[in-house]
């Protein structure tokens, strides 16, 4: 009867598939877009800048946002250099890259911190870190600002700025520096409350001034600049 004995287990095995070599396992699900990827990074900067992002909002080559193909935009996410460890937090606001086999396409700002402007592209990690995740002490207790546009020539940011300051008394203007030059912001705010934030936006929309919501950070009153008005 020990032949039967056999069968039985053997059947069972199969039936179960539990702990037998006999049984192949099913394959791993693939990953969902909340996983993390591994791949190459690639980065985007002057010829973009200024643009309208798949967000809606204008893309700066200074602030620390990415393109993606699949994560919902507004997600949040950190950068780990495969290179040399180096690495970034960045909000996806645009779509992409559609070139080969990249991952993720880093605005000008955060590929410098990963130091890949050099090289162009780098191997990374990509790790989610899910909706409006604030990590880091620059994005501790953010405020927010309304940005209606964006500046080489800093005389025209202060025109546009003086126009919006007969409405809006909280008009003002910001810059930044990076490897291409110096640009001039004109924002409204700072504002404690996203909601506020998305109102005083709505009405700027309504007089014609396209806008987009921006967090500011705690270090953004170093970004000012000092024209009497702040």
């Amino acid at each position: 009867m020990q032949w039967r004995a056999v069968v039985v287990v053997v059947g069972l095995c199969v039936a179960f598939g539990s702990g037998c070599s006999l049984v192949r396992p099913k394959p791993a699900p693939p990953p969902s877009t909340g996983s993390v990827q591994v791949g190459l990074a690639s980065w985007y900067g002057p010829g973009f800048h200024g643009k309208r992002t798949a967000s809606g909002e204008v893309y700066d080559q200074g602030d620390l946002t990415a393109a993606h193909r699949t994560l919902p935009l507004g997600t949040r996410v950190k950068v780990t250099s495969l290179t040399n460890g180096r690495t970034v937090e960045v909000r996806i606001n645009d779509r992409g890259p559609f070139a080969g086999n990249r991952v993720i396409d880093l605005s000008e700002a955060a590929a410098r911190r990963l130091h890949m402007i050099g090289p162009g592209t780098m191997r990374v990690r990509v790790d989610p870190l899910g909706r409006g995740t604030h990590l880091g002490p620059d994005h501790l207790h953010a405020r927010y600002v309304v940005q209606i546009g964006t500046f080489g020539d800093e005389a025209r940011a202060r025109a546009l700025r003086d126009e919006l300051a007969r409405r809006f008394p909280e008009a003002h203007l910001s810059q930044m520096v990076t490897g291409s030059g110096r640009y001039v912001r004109v924002r409204l705010g700072p504002y404690d409350t996203r909601r506020t934030a998305d109102a005083r936006a709505a009405v700027v929309d309504r007089l014609g001034y396209p806008s987009v919501v921006m967090e500011a950070p705690p270090s953004y009153a170093a970004t000012l600049l000092s024209d009497g008005r702040r």
